[in-house]
């Protein structure tokens, strides 16, 4: 369940980063070197993808090299960090006792049963018409993809940096991550889930789709397919994805600077490129940020 809960907690990363314009023409790489102001070391920044087949959660030999010299990887949460990351139940949960069957017609709540007993999900529905819709959405997200074993590239990441015994840091927390739940109206995110379950065909095919991209590692390409996801989110982006961003840009700033030590950081893949991606806010904090191989 531990490991479950964490994907579900990074896989908003996933369903909520949305299209921005490339801020320059895209460079087909997942892996960035951060230097400049007075950095004594290069920072790195590592695009990730937060469920995948095992077989495609695979890391190049640049980035084994990078994990090994750095000093410290840090993801979105502090996945070493195993009180923060067990306590997501907690904030799961809608506010003044909600149920799912309040917010959507019983025709529509029959629908979403039924596809939990013919898809023999891990939890059965009754455990879950509590929780916010959208935390339903993102457990349901993790089945999209056609293998027996899947994994993150965050789980890649820290099993490698095990190895060197790696620090490992966190830029938001478990609280922070849950409470965009709450960004979204619950009735909002109960018909998304309604509409989710009547087209997931279309979103196992958009899943593949996008999982294709990243393996080219086409940032672009990505900001594309993400913009068609869900085009009633665009109210909720700044909240979502630009305010993230900009405190993330913030966060690798300060602790660039706060010692003279090498960190990679692993945060979605979504999050790097546009006007407001971080990689553009990077540099216009007066960084270097410049494409490696991968």
């Amino acid at each position: 369940m531990k490991k479950s809960g964490l994907a579900v907690l990074l896989t908003i990363g996933t369903l909520f980063t949305f299209a921005q314009k490339p801020a320059q023409s895209p460079q087909k790489t997942l892996l960035w070197e951060i230097s400049g102001k007075g950095m004594a070391k290069p920072s790195y920044l590592y695009g990730t993808m937060h469920i995948l087949c095992e077989t495609d959660a695979t890391l190049s030999e640049n980035l084994k090299k990078i994990i090994q010299s750095c000093d410290a990887i840090c993801f979105e949460l502090d996945m070493d960090n195993q009180e923060e990351t067990l306590g997501f139940l907690k904030y799961a949960k809608m506010s003044n006792d909600q149920k799912l069957q309040d917010l959507i017609t019983p025709e529509e709540f029959a629908r979403i049963e039924k596809y939990f007993q013919d898809n023999k999900v891990m939890m059965p529905l009754a455990m879950l018409t509590k929780f916010k819709p959208l935390f339903i959405t993102s457990l349901l997200s993790e089945r999209l993809m056609d293998c027996p074993k899947k994994k993150s590239m965050e789980e890649a990441i820290m099993s490698e940096g095990r190895k060197y015994n790696k620090e490992v840091k966190g830029i938001e927390t478990v609280a922070y991550q849950a409470g965009l739940f709450d960004s979204i109206p619950y009735k909002k995110q109960a018909q998304d889930l309604v509409t989710y379950i009547d087209s997931i065909g279309n979103y196992k095919k958009a899943t593949e789709d996008l999982t294709e991209v990243y393996k080219k590692q086409d940032l672009e390409k990505m900001d594309e397919l993400i913009k068609k996801s869900d085009p009633g989110i665009s109210d909720y982006m700044d909240i979502l994805l630009y305010n993230r961003n900009a405190n993330w840009s913030h966060d690798i700033t300060n602790i660039n600077q706060e010692g003279r030590s090498s960190v990679l950081f692993a945060v979605g893949a979504g999050h790097l490129g546009g006007e407001k991606g971080v990689i553009s806010l990077l540099r216009k904090k007066g960084f270097k940020v410049k494409p490696l191989p991968n």
